[in-house]
This record gives structure tokens, sequence and C-alpha cells, in this order.
């Protein structure tokens, strides 16, 4: 229902009021009164589950609140549609981007508002006319007549948000913008946010990376457990307070330290090349290392990582497991001796999403659990209690399914999967992308006892205070090749500036055309 109740007031182009939700007794939204303002960035902050994405599902139309109204450029709503959240000029790119992959740039830029057009045969000149003038309004140059399925990552943002320029965006909420961003591609993506806010925009971004959120927001607004426990101004806030404020409590990241003594090489990699993605990368990684893998995308981390998982077998080198060589040609292989991935993308390729929590932590061990051809129920569920209680793994139980746990709950699911195979050397690629600070410390936490047991463990990030936080060893990468390996006594220093500067003065020569 709407109510016109005249222009918005001192640039306040979205209110929400007292707004309620729940979900089967969950109590989600509680009383949540927050303002958006024209030519603004307005930063939502919370964990995983805090009530960020319900809020966003509300105001967009999505959900209907229990109780609460909307208002939208001065026009109140108790019960908002779809269609009158994008009439109003409320655009939500959610992390899916929720592109249409085998369309063009153009096409997928312009498709929404041919549809309002309801025409019945597709005008080409302007469907590339719509695209070229949004690229245009952000500054961006792009190839309009590529796939967006051949496109980066960065540049299907640009995409989605050019789409929903084209559709008269005045209130763009961006989730998880950066997630698989690189440096370079974060700061572009962020002077177009600051451009699109110079432009009157309101600009909502949701994000758990918290330098980012500091270098734009105007306003924070934190979510706790389905209250607002307040709205600040950028400058108030430290990511020391911001992180208390979201939690509730003292989040500390304390440094790794390795304390097994014997030196004895678990796996060795001599050489290892895989033409076009990495070239003669060697490494030894001892019992109780946690050895970081860092750099750019493209710098051929998640190759070597896969390499290293029999999923992508490299061209030559040679890799020894206990100072034997082994020939990993598939997970099963690499599994036997003990080698176990966390993959980057959790949700396509570390879980069975639609299963149990039980029936997913299990899964690497089926042969175990299993006698005469029979899975043994009663042990499968042992064991999943055993690990989700070692791991804080937040659910209601062990026969939940672990696609309604939050993120952060998640990848502790898949941790705990690898963990019950008992592996020698645990892969984790980017083990903590899109999770909360507060689910990052535990996963930390339970990371470092995992190597203080003797676990081998490669760590690959692009966060370099995350590296330098946990691990006691360090390869940078760049373009495939190993530009610097740090040692404990390297890390003790001035680590942070010296990844920094080694990645920043390769990214430098590379646009330069040059070589680092």
């Amino acid at each position: 229902m709407r109510h016109t109740l005249g222009g918005s007031i001192m640039g306040t182009v979205l209110e929400a009021r007292h707004i309620y939700k729940s979900f089967v007794g969950v109590q989600a939204l509680k009383d949540i009164n927050i303002k958006i303002e024209s030519g603004k960035i307005h930063c939502l902050a919370g964990e995983n589950g805090c009530g960020k994405s319900t809020f966003v599902k509300n105001i967009s139309g999505v959900y209907t609140p229990d109780s609460g109204e909307v208002v939208l450029n001065g026009s109140l709503y108790h019960c908002l549609t779809p269609a009158q959240a994008m009439k109003e000029g409320i655009q939500v790119i959610y992390q899916d981007l929720s592109l249409f992959q085998h369309l063009t740039v153009a096409e997928n830029i312009a498709i929404s508002r041919l549809k309002s057009d309801r025409k019945r045969i597709v005008n080409w000149k302007k469907v590339r006319e719509i695209a070229g003038e949004q690229l245009d309004k952000i500054g961006v140059r792009m190839d309009i007549d590529q796939p967006v399925g051949e496109i980066s990552m960065a540049n299907r943002q640009i995409t989605a948000i050019c789409r929903a320029l084209a559709q008269d965006a005045r209130i763009l909420f961006m989730d998880e913008p950066t997630t698989a961003l690189t440096k370079t591609e974060v700061d572009r993506l962020m002077k177009i946010m600051l451009d699109l806010k110079k432009k009157g925009l309101a600009v909502i971004f949701i994000s758990h990376k918290l330098d980012e959120v500091f270098s734009v927001a105007d306003t924070i607004t934190i979510f706790r457990n389905g209250e607002k426990i307040g709205d600040f101004e950028s400058k108030e806030l430290d990511k020391k307070s911001l992180s208390y404020h979201m939690t509730g409590r003292e989040v500390e990241y304390p440094r790794y330290r390795r304390s097994v003594k014997d030196d004895t090489p678990v796996l060795e990699i001599e050489d290892l090349t895989r033409k076009g993605q990495y070239e003669s990368l060697s490494l030894t990684v001892r019992s109780g290392d946690i050895v970081g893998v860092t750099g750019l995308l493209g710098s051929g981390r998640t190759e070597l990582a896969l390499s290293l998982f029999g999923l992508n077998p490299a061209d030559s080198g040679r890799i020894k497991i206990d100072g034997k060589e082994a020939a990993i040609s598939s997970p099963m292989a690499a599994k036997k001796l003990g080698i176990a991935l966390l993959p980057e993308d959790r949700f396509r390729q570390g879980l069975f999403v639609d299963r149990e929590v039980k029936e997913n932590i299990s899964s690497a061990i089926i042969d175990d659990i299993s006698g005469k051809g029979l899975l043994d129920k009663d042990r499968e569920k042992k064991v999943a209690e055993d690990y989700t209680r070692q791991l804080k793994v937040r659910t209601p139980s062990v026969e939940t399914a672990v696609g309604t746990l939050s993120g952060g709950n998640q990848q502790k699911v898949v941790i705990g999967k690898w963990t019950a195979a008992k592996p020698r050397v645990f892969i984790m690629d980017t083990p903590t992308v899109g999770i909360d600070i507060g689910s990052k410390a535990e996963i930390y936490e339970q990371i470092h006892k995992l190597a203080a047991d003797g676990m081998s463990i490669i760590f690959i990030s692009d966060e370099i205070q995350e590296i330098i936080a946990n691990c006691n060893r360090v390869m940078v990468l760049a373009d495939g090749r190993c530009v610097r390996m740090l040692e404990e006594e390297d890390l003790k220093e001035n680590a942070e500036q010296t990844i920094t500067e080694l990645i920043g003065r390769h990214a430098e020569e590379t646009a330069k055309g040059g070589a680092l």
C-alpha cells in the first residue's frame, strides 16, 4: 500500500521504520530503524546471520515485514513489492550478480530496460546505445559484444552496476561486491562507488572487509542478532571498535608460532610447472608449518593448489611425500597420500548444500565408517557431533541441511569434513572469504590447533594481514613465479609492508608491459 507524503526530507531517499521479521519462531529483525540519504555511501556491518540480508530483502520487496513501514522518495509502503521497489529506484546487486552468462555484456545491461519497453522486436542498435551510455556514466570501457561468461569477475560487477543504472537506480545495494576481485580491481570498484556517490546515488555497501568499509563509507550501521546496535559516522570508529560492536566482544587474531620440533619435510615440490599457469615452483612444507601462498588473482596460487590435489596435473617437476616421489593424477590419489583441499568456492565445490551437516562431514570418510557395504549411521552421527562441537559449528543439529547455515558455519563444516579424514597436508584456498570477523577468529584458532598437532597446512589468501597472522612462512607469487620466499625470521618485522611492496611493484611492472 502506498501513501504520498510529499518530497524527501534532507536528502533522505529511504527510511525503514520499526521493521520486524521472523521465520518459524526465529526473530530475524527486531525494531529496525534506518535512514538512507542520497549522495552517501552507507555500510551495513555485522556478522553472518545478524540480519543484514534479511533487511535488504525487506527493503527490496522480496520479503514482507511482519510489521513496520518503508518510506521511499517520500512515499509510504506497508507491503512493498519488488516491482514497486524497482520503480522507486531500488536496485540490489547480490553476490551471484544474477547475470545471463550466455548473453553479451550489452544484452545483460539492456535486458531489463528492453523488458519494460514491451517491444516484440529487439532493436539491437538501442541495446548497444543503452550499454554504451551506462558505461560512459561510470567512465569504463569494455567489449560490450563479449559474452558475460567469458569476462572477469570485476567486469561482471561493472556489468551488473550498469544494468542497475539502466533501470534508473537511485538506491543501489551492493552485497559483498569485492569477494573475488584483485586489489587493483577492488580499487577500481571503490572509485566507481565514489563516483556514483558524487552523482547523487545512495549506495548501500555490505562487506566483511573492514579496510574497504573505512575507505568509502560515510555512515556505518551495525547489526547484531537481528537488532540494530547503532548508526555511526565512519570517523567515529576504527577496526577494533567496529569489531567489538559487531560481535559484542574483543576480537583478537593472535600470530601463529610453529612449535613442532621435527624439521623433516612432509611435502616437497621441485620445479613444478604447468604451462600458462605457474612455472618452476619449489616449496618444502614440514609438520606444523602453516605456509602462506599469496599474490594477486591470476598469480597461479589456486592453480598450484589444484595441481597438488590432482585436479590440474603439472606438466613437469616433482612432488614428494615423506621423501618419496608421488604421482598425483586425481583427488583420490591425493587423498590416499594424505592431502586434503578446502576449495576456493565452498558452496559449489566443497559442500553438498542440500544434504545434512552429518552427511557432509562424513563424506570424506565413508569407507572408514562403513562395514560390509553398509553405512554405520550411529558412528556417522557421532563423528559429525564431535567435529561440530570441536569446530564450534552453530547448527540446530547435525541433521540440519548445511545450505541453511551461515557462510562461516558452512566453512567450518568443510574444514570438519577434511579434518575427519586426518590428512597429512591440508591445502586451504582462501578459507575465510566472505566470512565475518567473529567466525574468522574461530577458524584461525582451529587452523592453529591443527598445525600445533602436527598437520602441514598450505594457506592461500590475498589478504596480507591474514597471511601474516596465520603463517610462519610465506611464498609470494606473481604471474606464476615465486618472487620471494619469506621465512620465519623475515616475518618478524615489516612483513606486511614487504609483501605489499612486492605485489605492488609487480602489478606496476605488469601494467607497463614489463616484468618483475
